[in-house]
C-alpha cells in the first residue's frame, strides 16, 4: 500500500511541518557549524597568501609548488571568480584547472603544456587581484600581520559561502541517517556483517552508504549509490527496501534535481525487476510540484517529521 504518494490532500500541512523542522535544524546547526569552518578556512587563507608572498610572489613556479591554492586565490579577485569562469579567462585546459581545484598536478601532460596553463592563470589571477582588499600590491611592499589576517578573514568569508550549501546538505543528511538507524535500531535491527552483499542480507539487519550494481546495457554495470538497504525482520530475504535520504533548504533546487530519484528508481527496476522498493525519506523544501512529479514516477516517500510511517514499509 503507498504511504504518501497517493494521498495529495495532506501534501500541504506536511510540506509546511517539514519546512518547520528543516528551518528548526537550520537555527541550531548553521550558525555553528558556519563559524567553526569560516575559523578554519581564515587559517588556510592565511598559510596561503604566506606561501604566496601576499600575491606578491605568485608564479607558475609556485602554483605550481602549491596546486591546492587555487580555490583561495579565485576568491582574491575582484570579482570572485568561479571555476568555469577563471578557465574561460585564461584559457587554460579544464583538466589542469580541475586537478588543481583538489591540490595536485595533472598527470600526463607535457611539462610545457603546464608550464603554458599555469602562467595563463597566474596572468589572470594577478590582474584580477582586489585592489582595494590586497591594498600592498600597488606598492609591492610586504603587508603588516594586521592586513594580511584582515584580507584572510575576508577571503575565508568568500569561501565559507560557496562552500556553506554543501557543508549544510551534508550534515543534514548525516543526521538523517543516523535518525532512520536510531529509528531500525530501537525496533530491534541491527547493522549488516562486513562481507554479506545487499542481496543476502538477513532478515532484520540494514546497511548504510552501499553501492549497488544496476545494468546500463546488455554488457556493462555500474555501482549506483543508496543511502540505506533494509531487510524486513519479516521479509523472505528478497532484496532490501532502498531507502534515500532527501534535504533541502529551498524549493527552487528540488525541482532541478528531482529528475535523479526517478533515474536511480528506473536502473533499479530494469536490473531487478518492477518489485523494488525505492522510498525518498524527506525533510526540508518539498513542494507540491516535486511530489507530484516523483508519485507520477511511482516513487513514495516518508518525512523525516513522521518517522513512523517507516512501518508502513513493512519494517
Amino acid at each position: 500500500m503507498p504511504i504518501n504518494l497517493d494521498k495529495p490532500q495532506r501534501w500541504k500541512a506536511d510540506i509546511a511541518a517539514s519546512v518547520d523542522m528543516y528551518n528548526a535544524w537550520f537555527m541550531e546547526f548553521a550558525p555553528r557549524t558556519y563559524q567553526e569552518t569560516r575559523l578554519r578556512t581564515t587559517r588556510d587563507v592565511e598559510a596561503a597568501l604566506t606561501a604566496t608572498g601576499a600575491l606578491l610572489g605568485l608564479t607558475p613556479a609556485l602554483l605550481k609548488a602549491h596546486p591546492g591554492v587555487l580555490p583561495t586565490l579565485r576568491m582574491c579577485a575582484c570579482p570572485p571568480l568561479a571555476v568555469d569562469r577563471l578557465t574561460g579567462l585564461s584559457g587554460a585546459s579544464k583538466n589542469v584547472v580541475a586537478c588543481l581545484e583538489v591540490g595536485r598536478l595533472p598527470a600526463r601532460l607535457s611539462a610545457e603544456t603546464l608550464e603554458r596553463d599555469l602562467q595563463r592563470l597566474t596572468d589572470v589571477l594577478r590582474k584580477l587581484a582586489d585592489p582595494d582588499l590586497f591594498t600592498w600590491l600597488e606598492t609591492k611592499t610586504p603587508p603588516t600581520p594586521d592586513a594580511l589576517h584582515r584580507a584572510a578573514t575576508i577571503v575565508a568569508d568568500r569561501l565559507t559561502g560557496a562552500e556553506a550549501n554543501p557543508i549544510l546538505r551534508n550534515a543534514q543528511e548525516r543526521r538523517q541517517l543516523l535518525a532512520i538507524r536510531d529509528w531500525l535500531t530501537a525496533r530491534g535491527y541491527s547493522p549488516l556483517e562486513r562481507g554479506l552483499t545487499f542481496d543476502k542480507m538477513p532478515p532484520g539487519t540494514f546497511a548504510e552508504r552501499l553501492n549497488v550494481p544496476v545494468r546500463i546495457d546488455a554488457t556493462k554495470t555500474v555501482n549506483i549509490p543508496v543511502d540505506m538497504a533494509i531487510s524486513p525482520r519479516r521479509g523472505d530475504r528478497g532484496l532490501p527496501i532502498f531507502i534515500e535520504a532527501k534535504s533541502a533548504g529551498d524549493f527552487t533546487n528540488v525541482n532541478k534535481r528531482r529528475k535523479e530519484e526517478a533515474q536511480k528508481m528506473t536502473q533499479l527496476r530494469a536490473t531487478y525487476g518492477a518489485d523494488v522498493s525505492f522510498v525518498l525519506f524527506l525533510c526540508g523544501y518539498f513542494d507540491s510540484g516535486y511530489l507530484g512529479y516523483e508519485a507520477a514516477e511511482g516513487i513514495d516517500w516518508v518525512w523525516e517529521h513522521r518517522m513512523d510511517d517507516l512501518a508502513e514499509l513493512g519494517l
